[in-house]
């Protein structure tokens, strides 16, 4: 505590003493009507110190004027408070926008650096249900870890929070009253497969049936693209968006409508396992828009598999072709593509930032914690195989959460590879994605996770500028810019 005051009393005094000099993080310091705020690495953790007046932080211990308190719920609610920027805010409304979701709460500082290089704007808390119930966090955990390193880094143009993937009206609830200021809905589960019976005509009534034939015309046009609608199109749309609409529909008005202050809504219909046609995705934003329903991004699924923390798999010239439709109507209903799956999406980032015209919402999440694995991989390779060797015994059940392909057959036994090997397996497809879905297994023993945070936090330095080249890489393929720094 000391040093901390020590450093406080020079900065009152008019000096300028070296930040680092007493473990404070420089762009944190600011100075307030009489006293001073600042951010300090405390060994173990950072702690947030005010000296000169009362700022409201609570939980520390107070000497000599200063107070040194923890990284709490209710001490990042001050931070919010004394500086705003240190909130999240809406952002979809910019032109590009990245979701960056961080599992371990500590990937903020290496992406902050990104964002700070390019004209990107972040939603840096990004999480869903499912990844929340396997890390053992909440919604507001997520947020106040972005708002420690917001303020940590003086990161001030803005950032959103997304409630990723929710599914029911108390998830979003949730979501909203921890601060995010987008959310996620998933239709996953009102999206109705095709049977191969045939026509469904028989599931809507004459009236309806003539109603719904004449909004959309056999043939339209969207710049260079050209839509049909045949009777049968028409049929297979409703029959499998009907009821997806209709949710969203009654989502919207239940926590939107009239609320256009509250958070950015984003559409999800990508959770499924056959591709959104061109036609499917014009019949879904058609129809919400007639039902008053506006939205700031739509995620369809795309043609080719998105997997987990790999590049895009399959016909690149098709998924091109859909892409320039799927922009096209996102044009015309006035929202923006949002790319989830995103991460490492290496092959295809350039046709999406061409065909978005710049004006896109990309979602990774995975590949940061498979950054922060690599550094272990690269740096305690007995703490790797630890936690390679629990990845192996927990795949089967990981998989349950997600949509892979991995063969485990493909993945080389530990015992074939030397410590200097490891960071190798980060660039195989199958080991990746091992990693990738195990997350909330490894995190789950106790006795693991505690090794692996100590040693994130001893090499984050490494770990934030893996994030910058790895994160960064996705930006300048997405943008065709390179990082300014």
């Amino acid at each position: 505590m000391k040093k901390y005051c020590e450093f406080a009393n020079a900065c009152g005094k008019g000096e300028s003493p070296d930040p680092a000099g007493y473990g404070v993080y420089a762009p944190s310091v600011k100075k307030l009507d009489g006293g001073i705020v600042f951010m300090a690495d405390a060994g173990e953790k950072d702690a947030l110190v005010s000296f000169g007046r009362d700022f409201g932080l609570t939980g520390g211990h107070a000497e000599d004027g200063c107070m040194v308190a923890p990284l709490t719920h209710e001490n990042a609610a001050v931070l919010k408070k004394l500086f705003p920027y240190a909130a999240p805010t809406r952002v979809l409304s910019r032109d590009a926008t990245c979701g960056v979701g961080d599992r371990l709460g500590i990937a903020g500082d290496g992406l902050l650096r990104v964002f700070e290089a390019c004209d990107v704007s972040p939603v840096l808390a990004q999480q869903s249900t499912r990844e929340l119930n396997l890390t053992g966090r909440t919604y507001a955990d997520v947020v106040d870890a972005a708002t420690f390193a917001v303020y940590r880094t003086g990161y001030a143009r803005g950032w959103g929070a997304d409630g990723d993937h929710l599914k029911k009206a108390e998830e979003i609830q949730n979501a909203l009253d921890a601060g995010c200021t987008m959310i996620t809905l998933d239709c996953s589960e009102h999206i109705h497969a095709l049977s191969s019976s045939g026509s469904h005509a028989a599931r809507i009534s004459c009236a309806e049936w003539n109603a719904l034939r004449a909004r959309y015309p056999e043939e339209l046009k969207l710049g260079e693209v050209t839509l049909h609608f045949s009777d049968e199109t028409l049929q297979d749309a409703r029959f499998i968006y009907g009821d997806a609409i209709a949710f969203a529909a009654s989502i919207c008005g239940e926590f939107f409508a009239g609320k256009s202050g509250r958070a950015d809504f984003e559409i999800s219909i990508d959770e499924t396992e056959t591709p959104t046609t061109p036609e499917q995705h014009y019949f879904v934003a058609a129809e919400l828009y007639r039902l008053g329903v506006r939205l700031q991004t739509l995620a369809p699924r795309f043609t080719g598999e998105f997997q987990k923390g790999v590049d895009y798999r399959g016909d690149i010239g098709r998924f091109e072709q859909e892409l320039r439709a799927h922009c096209e109507i996102a044009r015309r209903f006035g929202y923006k593509l949002s790319i989830h799956s995103g991460s490492d999406k290496f092959s295809v980032f350039p046709l999406i930032g061409k065909y978005t015209e710049g004006r896109f919402h990309l979602k990774t999440a995975g590949t940061n914690w498979l950054e922060a694995m690599r550094i272990v991989a690269e740096k305690d390779p007995a703490l790797y195989r630890e936690a390679h060797a629990l990845a192996l015994q927990s795949f089967e059940s990981a998989s349950k959460y997600y949509h892979v392909t991995t063969n485990l057959a493909n993945i080389p036994p530990l015992s074939s590879l030397t410590d200097e090997q490891l960071p190798s397996l980060f660039d195989q497809d199958d080991s990746r994605q091992l990693i990738h879905i195990t997350y909330g297994f490894l995190l789950a023993s106790p006795s693991l996770k505690k090794r692996l945070y100590a040693f994130w936090r001893s090499e984050r330095e490494a770990y934030a500028e893996a994030l910058y080249r790895h994160i960064g890489r996705h930006i300048e393929l997405v943008t065709g810019k390179k990082l300014s720094r």
